[in-house]
């Protein structure tokens, strides 16, 4: 693949203002975005995109991803996964961490969630559901796969 990627990483923390004191000194640089309930580190020289949130009741890690720079090597990650037997779910045009993106999601072998996803642009909401404003977890909502189970009070977010 020619195109850079990065590794995602979002927890669930208890404290926004503590947690990026912490990871300012972490990753030796500022958050990139901070907002009351979210912030996020694209940190160049690890090719690490680092993410917090409020956001869920279950604190620790939320769910690791690979960020791709276009929709074309996101759909070529997709093809690869499918080709190799491993199904995930498409979410096209998702708003979510203030973002709009388009992901594939797929869950590994031990249960971790994945998040595979190209974002478009900055949006100034967390999220657009209803369930937003309480417990979204960052894991896609799905009916007809088995695979992706979420609490009631889920978002589909990153």
């Amino acid at each position: 693949m020619s195109e850079s990627r990065k590794l995602h990483i979002h927890m669930s923390v208890d404290n926004i203002e503590e947690s990026v004191k912490f990871y300012n000194t972490q990753f030796g640089a500022e958050a990139t975005k901070v907002k009351e309930d979210y912030a996020q580190w694209i940190v160049e020289d690890l090719s690490l995109n680092f993410a917090i949130s409020t956001r869920s009741s279950e604190k620790g890690l939320n769910h690791l991803g690979v960020q791709y720079e276009s929709d074309e090597a996101l759909e070529s990650a997709q093809v690869t996964f499918e080709e190799a037997g491993i199904k995930g779910q498409e979410e096209k045009g998702a708003t979510c961490c203030y973002k709009e993106s388009n992901k594939y999601w797929v869950k590994d072998p031990t249960g971790n969630m994945w998040e595979n996803y190209h974002s478009m642009d900055d949006i100034e909401v967390y999220g657009l559901e209803k369930e937003d404003s309480a417990d979204a977890c960052c894991v896609p909502k799905s009916p007809k796969m088995g695979m992706f189970t979420t609490s009631p009070n889920s978002s589909n977010c990153c």
